[in-house]
């Protein structure tokens, strides 16, 4: 049986560098352009006839619609219809990703730090420039609370920015580390059925019980990930934080 750790490894299908930085086309560059393909033609073929009466295709991006609203109404409340387009890409993104990664062969590019990472770290970049834009240079007030003196600038200023910083690492170690753990176990229990053979039913049996329950951590851990994001930005631009 080969290791579980092994799907998570990174390869190049197109090596290519520039001034010694590494620029390769991998296995996860090409899963997550399946993934946003897979995404649009669903989206094209789902929407191609509209009509008043949904057809069955139709309810399903109408339930994704809904359903992002309803994060968007509990999170940002009157701030948030202007930026629907992004929470709806971020969800529909990261929920992709994770259940492409339960397809055999395929690789799960939202278990890998430095791909989250870099999602989240956009997130934050948005954030930041939202907030500015939004509140001007009454953003700052974020560092310094009111009421606090600024006799305590130096200690307050701080731990306000580790805050800010912590939340695109808190964001980036939740979605890989539970992405990575599902995966393992299935890789575990899937090397257990070769091996078993004829009792290897005992195991299957196991597995699809672990998949099934890990579709549901794929699409909830993408819940998760869009809940927190939208918080976030509403802190951001919300002139009472």
């Amino acid at each position: 049986m080969s290791s579980p750790i092994e799907q998570f490894e990174i390869k190049k299908i197109i090596p290519f560098e520039v001034n010694g930085t590494d620029l390769s086309f991998t296995n996860s560059s090409l899963c997550m352009m399946i993934t946003i393909a897979v995404i649009l033609l669903s989206m094209a073929f789902c929407l191609r006839k509209r009509d008043i009466v949904p057809t069955m295709a139709q309810t399903i991006p109408e339930a994704i619609y809904s359903f992002i609203q309803g994060i968007m109404d509990e999170t940002l409340g009157k701030n948030g219809v202007k930026y629907f387009s992004f929470v709806f890409a971020l969800f529909t993104f990261i929920a992709g990703g994770n259940i492409l990664g339960l397809f055999p062969y395929s690789f799960t590019f939202t278990s890998h730090i430095a791909a989250v990472g870099a999602l989240s770290l956009f997130c934050l970049l948005m954030n930041i420039v939202v907030g500015i834009k939004k509140r001007g240079l009454g953003y700052f007030r974020t560092f310094l609370p009111q009421g606090v003196p600024a006799l305590m600038a130096p200690l307050i200023v701080p731990i306000e920015t580790i805050s800010l910083l912590s939340k695109p690492f808190s964001l980036t170690i939740r979605l890989a580390v539970n992405m990575s753990v599902g995966h393992i176990i299935l890789k575990v229990l899937g090397g257990f059925i070769i091996t078993m053979k004829i009792f290897g039913f005992v195991p299957l049996i196991a597995d699809m019980g672990i998949i099934m329950f890990e579709l549901f951590v794929t699409l909830l851990q993408a819940y998760i990930y869009t809940t927190l994001s939208c918080v976030y930005l509403n802190m951001a631009v919300s002139s009472e934080h």
